[in-house]
């Protein structure tokens, strides 16, 4: 009986191990003050604003006003079926419309848009999802980084509505950590921050390098491991923030959660085992690559953990545990409400309840001709802090 404990305990904390290094070194390493990028004239830089847009008529209108002026803005169009590119040319940006069949999902709308704003002059482009809005500073921050020759950048990407329900606390205060605890740990020890999707931006000499050709329904985490082996480093920009919808039904929120786990999961079959045989050979910059990609959910992960406190790998849990809570108190910590995040605790049995149910979805999501499927998005923008 002891024996099958033991071994039962070992198969239950072995798959956590990548997680808990990554948190814990990346937590320690996030509460300190985080580097400055230097700031340099940036009157002549040239940086324009790339928004790809798939029916995005609700959010539209607010996402291109909380931008304004203050760079050229492309909206690629992609197989739009309602007024979203009237909506867009109304408010003065250049409108590509792109339709095909949709197999390539949101990556082929942003090589298209990133093909047109090269074209057009742009010395850098910044992505900006159709469904979010950005802070008044973020076009500047961004543009000095550039000037100050910056290869490739991401910005805080947070949750503009935390507050339209007990669930999307919850899920803010989780994408908090994954958006900013641990970008912020790597960008303190010198590793490339990631690219979550939504507010990042390329130069021009990067995508010349690395052309946008991910396609997969996780398409930003593919293409940053095709920049982190290029040896291009993604710099955290943490005083700009990108505000994003956090999907406020269980259907959306499945949907995107499905997206997520299920095409983190394809491509941790397809890439691990190359990505090992890299860091073998002595390709060391990708060790943190594999690590975030071998790394379970973090829900997933507390459940192993929890269990493995019935055998004898309760020692290894309960550290494990303790790396847990200190993560998500220092991503509470990081936003404005901390009490409420941490209260928001409260509806983790529930979501645990959502996750199995939505197995099946994770489980189609994960497969290799997975289709990209929109979340469908809520009417109000949020509030631009």
């Amino acid at each position: 009986m002891h024996l099958a404990l033991t071994i039962l305990g070992f198969a239950l904390v072995l798959p956590t191990l990548p997680l808990l290094l990554e948190l814990l070194v990346l937590t320690l390493a996030a509460v300190f003050p985080p580097r400055k990028y230097p700031q340099a004239a940036a009157s002549d830089f040239r940086l324009a604003v790339l928004i790809p847009a798939h029916n995005e008529e609700k959010l539209i209108s607010a996402c291109l006003s909380s931008i304004g002026g203050s760079a050229p803005i492309f909206v690629v169009a992609h197989n739009c079926t309602d007024s979203t590119a009237v909506l867009a040319t109304a408010a003065g940006a250049t409108v590509l419309e792109l339709n095909d069949d949709g197999v390539n999902g949101k990556g082929a709308a942003l090589h298209h848009g990133f093909t047109h704003a090269l074209a057009a002059g742009a010395q850098a482009v910044l992505v900006i999802d159709a469904d979010s809005i950005i802070s008044r500073n973020l076009i500047d921050t961004v543009t000095a980084a550039f000037a100050a020759s910056a290869a490739a950048v991401q910005t805080r990407y947070v949750a503009a509505n935390p507050s339209a329900s007990a669930g999307t606390r919850l899920q803010a205060l989780a994408m908090r950590g994954v958006n900013v605890v641990r970008p912020r740990g790597r960008a303190r020890l010198g590793l490339s921050c990631g690219i979550f999707g939504n507010g990042f931006a390329l130069s021009a000499d990067t995508l010349v390098r690395v052309p946008y050709l991910a396609h997969s329904i996780v398409e930003d985490l593919e293409y940053h491991f095709a920049l982190v082996r290029a040896g291009i480093r993604v710099d955290f920009l943490d005083d700009a923030t990108v505000f994003g919808q956090l999907p406020d039904s269980n259907t959306a929120a499945s949907t995107q959660r499905a997206r997520w786990e299920g095409g983190r999961t394809m491509l941790r079959r397809r890439l691990s085992f190359s990505i090992l045989s890299e860091v073998l050979r002595g390709g060391l910059r990708m060790l943190d690559p594999l690590l975030d990609l071998l790394s379970l959910p973090l829900a997933t992960c507390v459940v192993f953990l929890l269990l493995a406190t019935l055998t004898p790998a309760r020692i290894y849990a309960g550290f494990g545990l303790e790396i847990i809570a200190l993560y998500i108190l220092i991503a509470a910590l990081f936003g404005g409400d901390p009490l409420l995040d941490l209260a928001a605790l409260l509806q983790a049995p529930f979501y645990l309840a959502f996750k199995i149910a939505n197995l099946g979805r994770t489980r189609r999501a994960a497969r290799g001709d997975a289709a990209w499927v929109r979340t469908e998005r809520n009417n109000d923008p949020g509030d631009r802090q």
